[in-house]
């Protein structure tokens, strides 16, 4: 039986990465993001076909999550050097261009393990999207198949859900009321 991770710490994790813009190499681990919340997502594979779905319309909306003071995070276990070599390719030659968020490269695939989304058969991700609050407590997992591509509306839906400090009814969207306990 898998073990729980919402409600609890966030498994650490230090991995390389490459810049949203394609040209520099750096590392990431949870710490860089305490006091800030974080959308933390794994995808399968660069060069994919549903993947630069996701990763680009994250990056459209980075400006929306950076106003709810969270950043973003991708992550595979493929290299950084596969990962730059996909941001740096256009998106008319299946590439990415540049992002708004940087990728790491997960290519021990320990972290995949520790966040329980690693195919290990396979040596890929499955579509796991984390939100992690501010003091690294794991909020919100969603893990799904690698056919089916993951919603940002949803994402920021459920991240202001978090944020609102109430309880969320089914559907509950931005600047509704939510509900009160006796």
């Amino acid at each position: 039986m898998a073990d729980r991770l919402v409600g609890k710490q966030a498994p650490d994790f230090n991995m390389e990465t490459v810049s949203g813009d394609g040209k520099d190499f750096g590392r990431v681990q949870l710490s860089d993001y305490k006091g800030k919340w974080l959308v933390f997502f794994f995808y399968p594979l660069d060069f994919t076909f549903v993947c630069p779905t996701e990763i680009t319309a994250l990056s459209d909306a980075a400006e929306e999550f950076k106003a709810l003071d969270t950043e973003i995070v991708g992550v595979s276990t493929d290299s950084i050097h596969s990962h730059k070599a996909w941001i740096n390719t256009a998106p008319e030659n299946n590439g990415l261009g540049q992002l708004n968020f940087p990728l790491a490269s997960d290519i021990t695939k320990k972290v995949a393990s520790d966040y329980g989304v690693l195919i290990e058969e396979e040596g890929v991700a499955l579509r796991g999207l984390f939100i992690i609050d501010p003091e690294g407590e794991l909020k919100y997992e969603v893990v799904n198949h690698n056919d089916v591509g993951r919603s940002v509306e949803e994402t920021l839906r459920v991240l202001q859900a978090l944020q609102s400090g109430g309880l969320c009814p089914m559907n509950w969207k931005p600047g509704q009321k939510t509900l009160v306990t006796s």
